[in-house]
């Protein structure tokens, strides 16, 4: 199928390509990225969710679509609830750095399709500057390190970013650099223009190849997806088949 703004997030997308945010959820738990391809699953919009979506509408140009699609955050005036208007305070200071704006000045909202170890792929490209970068837009809590997996991490990491500039590069083809330009929520916003290393995206491209595989079979419905029983997919899905020994139950 030929990809479009309007299409791109569409099941029969989902079902034709593995997408970033999609190959992140297989990693995640199998059996709710699969209940997400398929539509059976949908991960409940929120605050922090929307606030996000608000930045990107606004750089790319596509504000009065959002607005039409998310009226509940908006008054009747148009203006933001006061839930919401710190979002404003990071677009002003986003405009207000001349190198955040140059590296957010590309084409906007850029698809693209290829293919990876024989598997359809897409992306969307927040800013790309042809010969040069291709930048993603982030809007985060900030930019503190956090705990995973028993090792301390930088939220590129904690967020599979370091994944999505690896696929974003293959599928571009002419190995540019990814950029990440982020922006907080907090009281008074930090920016920052952050690079993510050739040789990260080679040793992330390498991952994405070896499970890319597995994940296509799984959409197809040649392998049954694990369960990681720890997200909210899998706690809406358990069924019960008798007690446990309380001493059994894993930490979650």
């Amino acid at each position: 199928m030929q990809l479009t703004r309007q299409n791109y997030h569409s099941i029969s997308a989902n079902m034709e390509y593995i997408g970033c945010s999609q190959f992140k959820s297989f990693m995640k738990c199998e059996a709710a990225a699969l209940a997400e391809v398929k539509g059976d699953w949908k991960q409940p919009s929120t605050p922090a969710l929307l606030m996000g979506s608000y930045v990107d509408a606004h750089f790319s140009k596509e504000m009065d679509i959002f607005k039409a699609q998310t009226p509940q955050i908006f008054k009747r005036n148009g203006d933001l609830l006061a839930t919401y208007t710190k979002a404003n305070d990071a677009i002003a200071r986003i405009e207000s750095d001349e190198q955040m704006m140059h590296y957010l000045s590309g084409k906007k909202q850029v698809i693209m399709t290829g293919e990876i170890v024989g598997i359809k792929f897409k992306i969307m490209m927040d800013s790309y500057l042809p010969g040069e970068t291709i930048t993603d837009l982030k809007y985060m809590r900030d930019f503190a390190f956090t705990w995973k997996e028993g090792r301390r991490m930088n939220f590129v990491e904690f967020w599979g970013y370091d994944y999505q500039a690896a696929i974003y590069r293959e599928i571009e083809g002419n190995s540019l650099p990814f950029r990440i330009a982020a922006a907080t929520k907090e009281s008074t916003p930090d920016i920052a223009l952050l690079d993510i290393p050739h040789d990260v995206m080679d040793d992330r491209i390498d991952m994405v190849r070896a499970f890319a595989p597995q994940y296509q079979m799984i959409k197809l419905g040649l392998k049954e997806p694990t369960r990681c029983e720890h997200c909210d997919y899998c706690k809406a899905t358990r069924v019960l088949t008798g007690p446990v020994d309380y001493r059994d139950m894993e930490d979650e």
